[in-house]
């Protein structure tokens, strides 16, 4: 074809005028069925914008592959986007939750260092060390009643603290 584009020879916007009636539709539909109707209808107007920043279409041959072309390099350029995003995404998660843990952490050991001495004691051998109120009470030299009673109290600190 001497005239280029099948008779789209000229201007480059008349050129895509006429590319877009002839085969808009035809682009629609196999799309459509490759992609569905969301994704293919902003594909569809993806590929036309990029076929707008085309210089020549005179050297166009076969303007359905070229078309296909363009819109499946769309798609897998936006697919590849998708999934670094859903990367990013998967980086960014564990340490938001680091940092939300670490305040957290950091709360909790300024409640717990609030805690007036005897019950601070008693709280830490309980929670850190695993020790039963009997070996708590061994160990301080106090009655597991005692260390029961430092225990609620020490619990109903925190507790407030918290709710704060």
């Amino acid at each position: 074809m001497a005239d280029g584009v099948d008779g789209f020879a000229g201007e480059s916007d008349a050129g895509i005028s006429r590319l877009h009636q002839r085969y808009d539709r035809w682009l629609t539909a196999v799309l459509r069925r490759r992609f569905g109707s969301q994704d293919s209808d902003d594909l569809v107007q993806d590929t036309w914008l990029r076929l707008a920043s085309v210089d020549s279409l005179t050297e166009l041959r076969h303007p359905k592959a070229f078309l296909l072309r363009v819109a499946m390099n769309l798609a897998a350029n936006r697919h590849h986007r998708r999934k670094l995003g859903e990367r990013a995404e998967a980086l960014v998660a564990p340490l938001d939750r680091v940092e939300e843990d670490q305040t957290g952490n950091v709360l909790i050991a300024q409640i717990v260092l609030s805690l007036p001495e005897p019950l601070r004691d008693v709280f830490l051998l309980s929670r850190l060390d695993g020790l039963t109120n009997a070996q708590i009470g061994e160990r301080l030299g106090i009655s597991p009643k005692t260390v029961e009673w430092r225990m609620t109290r020490a619990l109903a600190h925190c507790a407030a603290q918290l709710r704060r």
